[in-house]
């Protein structure tokens, strides 16, 4: 495994907790190099696909006004951010297709059988709702809550729900495959 594929991730999983406790004593610049280095290491992967070139795009752009404004409360906008570019992948990939989660069933099955593809349509209409969803309370929680609730929401209720999804997705599909 290459450390640009960890390392995102795991500084996302790690972010709200690195604001909430660094936000006084780091400064915005130096958050922004670690999350631009971060994204640069990944850089190679998301360039092939459309929706990654964008991801980064953005994300070095915030990262940019975030070191050039030297703004400690951009540093809550993060997590808003990322769900806002997954919610525009997965969106996009329902008018471009293929959709999403097809995409990534089809990393492990290549040879996806035709009646599995409405399912994953579906399913990517889940993730949609769900990144709407995160997004919207990710902005009023960096609007109105304290800190607080902010990092307890971001750094821990977010993966509650995606592991449900996961988890209750993963169980419908081996009853619907009959493996259950």
């Amino acid at each position: 495994m290459k450390p640009g594929s960890i390392l995102l991730p795991l500084i996302g999983a790690l972010y709200p907790f690195l604001v909430y406790f660094g936000m006084t004593a780091i400064p915005p610049w130096l958050f922004a190099l670690l999350l631009a280095a971060a994204w640069l290491l990944r850089a190679p992967f998301l360039w092939r696909e459309t929706s990654g070139r964008w991801m980064l795009g953005a994300a070095l752009a915030y990262c940019a006004l975030l070191a050039m404004s030297g703004e400690s409360a951009l540093l809550r906008w993060y997590p808003t951010l990322i769900s806002l570019l997954l919610l525009l992948a997965f969106g996009l990939s329902l008018v471009a297709g293929p959709p999403m989660v097809e995409r990534i069933a089809r990393a492990t099955e290549p040879d996806l059988p035709a009646a599995a593809i409405p399912y994953t349509r579906k399913v990517t209409w889940v993730w949609v709702g769900f990144f709407v969803f995160n997004a919207a309370l990710s902005a009023a929680l960096t609007l109105w809550g304290p800190l607080s609730w902010w990092t307890l929401y971001n750094g821990l209720i977010v993966y509650f729900i995606m592991a449900v999804l996961f988890g209750g997705e993963w169980l419908l599909r081996r009853r619907l495959r009959g493996n259950a």
